[in-house]
């Protein structure tokens, strides 16, 4: 990214770089392959909460550290607390982050390379868009060790066909990248070099569009989802006749017909 850049590290979990709208998380557990410990998910929820606050911030890059992208949730420290009230915790814990990913008005997207797996599969895909690189793999694995991956399946099964999903889930195998582009997990697959020039492409794109129709769109677009069809219908058309009110409407048709950019004021 260009411009000034501000970096700050919480902890050592989870590190955040801030340039031109657009702010990068890193996860930054690269020994465990960035398994998602209740401290890195803690960390990451408060940052992610004052991100969706911050009208500075336009698009969310969510990377990570080391060699693999996340491996899912630290089993160390899930068997060290066998407690079922301890394992409720967490998977609530997670719940709300992964809801807080679709929730929060500013797109978010992964960066992805090397593996993820179960818990770093569903962050994948609750992330708005996803960018891979050629050499990441994808794999929902948790059957292979007696664990089904509920969990992870709600976001997968909302991003790929049923049956590829059951598949991912009942075997536990392995995906490449190229595949999870065909079913619809990522949305680009480029060289491991090309990564973040990739991201700064479609980075780009959507920070020079207005924020007002970026927002309501995105929570338009998750509501719909889970409506029957004349209701999503009825929401999308409330929406639009909402969205054309505002003044970067107005500003973004009349550049249109005069043929000129737009110049956003943000509402």
């Amino acid at each position: 990214m260009t411009g000034q850049v501000q970096t700050t590290a919480t902890q050592a979990l989870l590190l955040r770089q801030d340039a031109n709208g657009v702010a990068t998380l890193t996860l930054n557990r690269p020994a465990q392959f960035n398994a998602l410990s209740q401290a890195l998910m803690r960390e990451m929820q408060a940052v992610l909460d004052r991100i969706a606050v911050d009208a500075a911030v336009r698009v969310v890059i969510l990377a990570a550290a080391g060699k693999a992208f996340c491996a899912g949730h630290d089993l160390k420290e899930m068997r060290s607390n066998p407690a079922q009230e301890f394992q409720q915790k967490l998977f609530r814990q997670c719940s709300d982050l992964m809801l807080t990913l679709v929730r929060m008005p500013q797109p978010v997207i992964a960066r992805v390379h090397g593996i993820a797996t179960a818990a770093g599969c569903q962050l994948v895909s609750m992330c708005d868009l996803a960018v891979a690189s050629d050499d990441a793999r994808f794999a929902v694995s948790g059957v292979n060790l007696g664990l089904f991956c509920s969990t992870p399946s709600v976001g997968l099964a909302r991003n790929i066909g049923r049956k590829q999903a059951m598949e991912m889930l009942l075997t536990g195998d392995f995906i490449d990248a190229q595949t999870a582009l065909a079913r619809g997990l990522v949305n680009r697959v480029v060289p491991v070099a090309q990564l973040d020039a990739e991201l700064q492409r479609l980075t780009d794109s959507i920070v020079a569009k207005t924020p007002v129709a970026i927002k309501a769109g995105k929570q338009m677009f998750y509501r719909q989802l889970e409506m029957g069809l004349a209701q999503a219908y009825a929401l999308a058309s409330e929406v639009m006749a909402c969205n054309m009110m505002a003044e970067d409407a107005k500003e973004g048709i009349d550049a249109f017909i005069a043929k000129r950019k737009p110049l956003w004021k943000g509402r």
